[in-house]
């Protein structure tokens, strides 16, 4: 009788195999060792692999923003005479040229929002179906659905109310005149 206990090893290695049988007793130890082996091999190179390209793309993405580094400070130092020097027209101008970018792309930002919301509004008005009517709609129903329901709630209540005055009023009418022997007629 075979051995049928199996270890984690033997159920993690058993995918490796390439063959379509996976039956455990179909191997000799030997061509599982020898595939084993390979395997161990091939992901020792695939590991110097992967750590070769990562030092290789680290380290030129460090000399990169090392070079940098060093070109901003050099601007920095080069620069900053010269802004000391121009501040007094530099700095309203660049206040005015920074208000100006930002009142155009904000104008043509709103200017592009509206025609696209008139867009929408026109395809919906006139029967197509743009992105997101199904929601509207919904929310459509169920806003008029829970106005509705307000409505016959209120009506109901209105109904009760009125109708427990007129009859309390009705039954204190019918009380009092069985005391003094007439009867009204409502």
């Amino acid at each position: 009788m075979t051995d049928t206990a199996r270890t984690h090893h033997d159920i993690t290695t058993r995918d490796q195999y390439p063959l379509i049988s996976r039956d455990r007793d179909q191997y000799g130890m030997i061509g599982r060792d020898q595939y084993n082996m390979s395997g161990q091999n091939y992901s020792k190179s695939r590991q110097i692999a992967k750590a070769t390209t990562a030092v290789t793309a680290g380290g030129s993405l460090l000399v990169l923003s090392s070079l940098t580094l060093v070109g901003t400070v050099i601007a920095l130092i080069v620069a900053t005479p010269l802004l000391v020097i121009f501040s007094p027209i530099l700095v309203p101008a660049l206040i005015t040229v920074a208000l100006l970018i930002t009142g155009f792309l904000s104008s043509g930002g709103f200017g592009i929002a509206a025609i696209t919301v008139f867009s929408w509004i026109y395809k919906y008005a006139t029967g197509e179906h743009p992105q997101g009517s199904d929601k509207l709609d919904s929310a459509r129903m169920k806003l008029g659905s829970k106005a509705q329901d307000m409505k016959d709630r209120a009506y109901y209540y209105g109904q009760q109310h009125t109708g427990e005055e007129h009859d309390r009023d009705r039954d204190h009418r019918t009380d009092r005149d069985r005391t003094r022997g007439t009867q009204h007629t409502t």
